[in-house]
């Protein structure tokens, strides 16, 4: 499916910018699923940790909503962000609500911390950024280094299925006050020797003073279960502890096969 299905009104301004560099309204377009997140990082920590997790690290941090109502919730924070624009306004935030500024302006594939944590998380798609298997594996391997060992790293992946015909299109709203945002996402082109898959992705803004639209372009490392397992195991730092679908349902655990697209890993740092 290409862009043309979208196409703008004419009364509708478009800027083909980065979303990532509209941290105001990336921040509300993916802040739907925080409290489950949260609810399910911390469930997470109560079924697979020897103790109580009290340190949590968050690569590709983006605007840091679950780090910001981790910080609320008393738990000692940091992260790290490619984005400067990201990494500001989530450091703003945490500063207006009294804690540090903890997270910083990082390549996830090669960055060090001075402390270890009990949990990492990642949980919407953000590590597919990464270009080649070389680089994933170096991610994994500086959160092996963050992670302490018996510690968590909750890894949400979108999955290419092998067995089923893959999801195409994704659409969603969110609202604020008076800014409202409708996206749409969907698939330019899927390129599964080489591993990259291209989509298009929208931001219809709207606000009292106007509406304009921000059109994106990512492109994405694609992944099957089954080059996921051997991502993992080549490691050589984590095992699979267990695996969920996006519903972040800690009661209903999912076997990860050819027809499954959302899933997270909960990958435990091994000694």
């Amino acid at each position: 499916m290409t862009n043309e299905k979208y196409n703008a009104p004419v009364s509708l301004e478009v800027v083909e910018e980065s979303i990532y560099d509209h941290p105001k309204y990336y921040d509300l377009v993916f802040g739907a699923d925080c409290a489950a997140e949260i609810q399910f990082i911390l469930g997470c920590g109560d079924l697979f940790m020897d103790r109580a997790p009290k340190r949590f690290f968050e690569p590709a941090c983006g605007t840091g909503r679950l780090i910001h109502a981790l910080a609320k919730r008393g738990y000692e924070v940091a992260g790290l962000d490619l984005n400067e624009k990201a990494i500001e306004f989530c450091n703003a935030r945490l500063k207006r609500q009294g804690f540090d500024a903890s997270t910083f302006v990082a390549n996830m594939a090669d960055f060090t911390v001075k402390k270890s944590y009990d949990i990492g998380f990642n949980t919407i798609n953000s590590f597919r950024h990464l270009d080649s298997e070389s680089t994933a594996r170096e991610h994994l391997q500086c959160m092996g280094v963050t992670i302490r060992p018996g510690g968590l790293y909750l890894l949400g992946v979108h999955l290419t299925p092998s067995t089923v015909p893959p999801s195409e299109t994704e659409s969603w709203s969110a609202r604020r006050g008076h800014l409202a945002i409708n996206t749409h996402m969907w698939t330019k082109k899927r390129d599964p020797k080489n591993r990259v898959e291209r989509f298009g992705i929208q931001f219809d803004v709207h606000r009292p003073s106007g509406s304009f639209r921000i059109l994106d372009e990512l492109v994405l490392r694609s992944y099957t279960a089954t080059q996921m397992r051997r991502l993992i195991r080549s490691s050589g730092c984590w095992e699979v502890a267990e695996t969920y679908s996006f519903a972040y349902d800690l009661h209903d655990p999912i076997e990860v096969d050819g027809a499954c697209e959302d899933v997270v890993y909960v990958l435990r740092r091994t000694p």
